[in-house]
């Protein structure tokens, strides 16, 4: 009977602890920490969404800021007011952090007399801010925009990283108040397709807040044929909020227009007032347009082949003519040859036959 070997136990259990580290290292099993999170969020403390007021030139007013460190890691933040401006795309924007402000952004006080403050915020940590807002005696009626800005900033030196969080401030001053947009510069293109009912109109305009009041509105872009019947699907969208003596320059493409040689494409807008602003009363609609040519080439083709045709009939019409006169002519003058022929030849045989006299005849007489 053949003897059975049994393996020592030690060096495999030793080959499998060995095993289970490498796994464990590859893998990288091991206690997990979060990341760290660095947050802030800040506003007035109650459920506005900017920081609206009106004031009378020279007015003063006091208000509250809430900065909350809503991320796990100190944070250092500096807390300033500074102006506002809209871009070039229209949207609402506030300067650098180390632009100084010049206009409403120097309105704003922190601590009584500066124009900022610095602390220092724990995770989960918050402060309320007073402030202060002071009119100048000198300042004109209309809207002034400015914000409200909480930076925090890090870096070794060479790279800085700017966080900031920010508030929208307005300050409307009462007086003769001038709500209103204006169109100018309005030019279309039109590009035709292969289906003449499905081209499109590429109509660019510039919309200025030519008024005092910050507005918004809401645009209606279209195109017309004659008489004014719809040339296309008119486009509606929404032109977001544009600051006093604010420009933008927009292209909107309004589909499925048909080539009707006559186009008539237009822009409209109604103004309107975002929903916490401060209401400066009824909004004229401000329209524009202008005139271009939507060349309808499928007609002018038919219109081509139809006169083709036209010509193509009336050439052969005449070309036909011209040959059947000519055949008239050749078998008339054939009928009055054959006719000359058979003259001819009837006068032959009705000519007498002379009998002649035979040689010597006379002479015997």
């Amino acid at each position: 009977m053949p003897s059975t070997q049994t393996l020592p136990l030690r060096p495999v259990r030793a080959v499998a602890a060995l095993l289970a580290a490498l796994a464990a290292a590859l893998l990288g099993v091991g206690p997990a920490f979060a990341d760290d999170v660095d947050s802030i969020s800040a506003g007035p403390g109650d459920d506005r969404t900017r920081l609206s007021y009106q004031l009378q030139p020279g007015q003063h007013l006091e208000d509250e800021y809430v900065v909350r460190n809503t991320g796990t890691t100190p944070q250092n933040v500096t807390l300033f007011a500074t102006d506002a401006f809209n871009t070039d795309e229209g949207e609402f924007a506030l300067l650098d952090t180390a632009k100084k402000p010049t206009a409403a952004g120097t309105w704003v006080l922190f601590d009584g007399s500066q124009p900022s403050e610095a602390f220092a915020l724990a995770p989960g940590e918050q402060r309320t801010v007073p402030f202060t807002l002071t009119v100048p005696a000198d300042a004109g009626p209309g809207d002034h925009a400015g914000g409200i800005v909480v930076s925090s900033q890090k870096g070794d030196g060479q790279i800085l990283v700017d966080r900031r969080v920010a508030t929208r401030l307005y300050v409307r001053v009462p007086g003769d108040l001038q709500p209103a947009l204006t169109i100018a510069n309005v030019s279309a293109d039109y590009q035709a397709e292969w289906n003449p009912f499905a081209g499109s109109t590429a109509v660019t305009f510039t919309v200025r807040n030519s008024g005092n009041v910050a507005l918004g509105a809401t645009m209606l872009v279209g195109a017309k044929a004659l008489f004014g019947i719809p040339a296309g699907t008119a486009v509606r969208q929404d032109l977001p909020e544009l600051l006093p003596g604010s420009t933008r320059t927009l292209t909107v493409v309004v589909p499925g227009t048909a080539q009707v040689g006559y186009l008539n494409p237009y822009v409209q807008l109604q103004p309107t007032v975002e929903k916490d602003a401060l209401n400066p009363g009824p909004l004229a609609l401000v329209s524009r347009d202008t005139v271009i040519a939507a060349v309808p080439w499928w007609i002018l083709v038919i219109a081509a082949l139809a006169a083709g045709f036209f010509l193509f009939r009336r050439w052969r019409r005449r070309s036909d003519g011209k040959r059947a006169e000519a055949w008239i002519a050749y078998t008339e003058e054939e009928a009055r040859r054959k006719a000359r022929e058979e003259q001819d030849a009837a006068a032959v045989e009705a000519e007498p036959v002379t009998a002649s006299t035979a040689p010597g005849e006379d002479s015997g007489r």
